[in-house]
């Protein structure tokens, strides 16, 4: 090694600023968990009705001595920030308790759910992101004619429908009328097929939940696609690129499109929580094996274990989906810098 290197001071390789940025969003992911997580505890004990009512077979609920019993067992007699303490404590080892309506550990009961309703979810939006963002496209090209004037008239009438008369004429019309696609449930029951016949089979029961729950941010999407679009296409790159010639088609799709998704693209982020709350009814409705029904059914059976564990789940999936969202910010647009 000469003097000169050894003078020559070290230079560390900056860290790169998208790992810094994750790394500071996923931090403040944490604390809206931890805040999360205590509001859903306090909030839960103030719901009338008691899981020891759940609990009690039919005719013992006056039985005081089971009652108690049953209470002592459960830790429900300690006081509420020593129960919480020790649900802190259990959730530090991701320990989420025992559902005693199921008879197995919480954290079986939600991984066996997730599936279904990330499934489920990730087709909805599928669906209502690329019909959504083509159709507000086609209306924004097309401004104040025919087609522009349909294509709203359809989205304003996805909108208004509530989702679940929505899911029972689905229902009504594609399996009892037509009897194209099954009425409810995950996949045929007893049925034997191969990995590509599983696929296809639960792809069919898929269909009309996705359908439902997809519908209503569909038209959102096209809304909001198109009032995006517009403002875009009025700016001074889309005129130049109009000047040196480019086709309508390709001004629209290759030029203003990018630019025009990052609105709807920050709605998405918005809307995961929503699309949980709306699984509920729609996995309802259907049948549907996921996290939606058996929020339902936790709530009905006040099984709190349960119930923190999927309020706990759906939280970290909305902190985790808005960061990846951010980051596909620069992945749209280069211009963005994540800092």
């Amino acid at each position: 090694m000469t003097a000169a290197e050894v003078e020559r001071p070290v230079r560390f390789r900056p860290f790169n600023p998208t790992f810094g940025y994750v790394c500071r969003r996923l931090f403040a992911g944490l604390q809206t968990l931890a805040f999360v997580i205590a509001l859903n505890f306090f909030l839960i004990r103030l719901v009338p009705g008691d899981t020891i009512d759940a609990l009690l077979p039919e005719g013992f609920g006056s039985d005081q001595q089971l009652r108690a019993e049953l209470t002592a067992k459960l830790g429900l007699d300690r006081p509420i920030w020593v129960q919480f303490a020790d649900y802190l404590w259990s959730l530090a080892h991701l320990d989420f308790g025992f559902s005693y309506h199921y008879s197995k550990p919480v954290f079986d009961v939600v991984l066996d759910r997730l599936g279904p309703t990330a499934l489920l979810m990730v087709a909805a939006i599928v669906f209502a992101l690329a019909i959504g963002v083509f159709l507000g496209a086609v209306a924004a090209g097309k401004l104040h004619k025919h087609t522009d004037s349909v294509i709203l008239f359809v989205a304003m009438l996805f909108y208004a429908t509530p989702g679940f008369w929505l899911g029972l004429m689905l229902v009504v019309i594609f399996s009892v009328q037509l009897g194209w696609l099954p009425t409810s449930g995950y996949r045929t029951v007893g049925g034997s097929f191969s990995v590509l016949g599983s696929a296809l089979d639960i792809g069919r029961h898929l269909i009309l939940p996705a359908l439902t729950l997809g519908v209503h941010y569909l038209a959102i999407y096209v809304r909001l696609m198109r009032t995006s679009m517009v403002d875009v296409l009025e700016m001074d790159f889309i005129r130049t690129a109009r000047a040196k010639g480019a086709s309508q088609p390709r001004v629209i799709y290759r030029h203003a499109l990018r630019n025009a998704f990052l609105p709807v693209l920050t709605m998405l982020g918005l809307q995961i929580g929503g699309l949980l709350g709306g699984a509920v009814v729609v996995e309802t409705i259907f049948s549907w094996p996921g996290l939606g029904r058996l929020t339902y059914d936790a709530v009905l059976q006040r099984d709190y274990n349960l119930l923190l564990a999927i309020l706990f789940a759906s939280v970290t999936l909305v902190v985790v989906a808005n960061v990846v969202i951010d980051l596909l910010y620069s992945w749209v647009d280069p211009r963005i810098q994540l800092r």
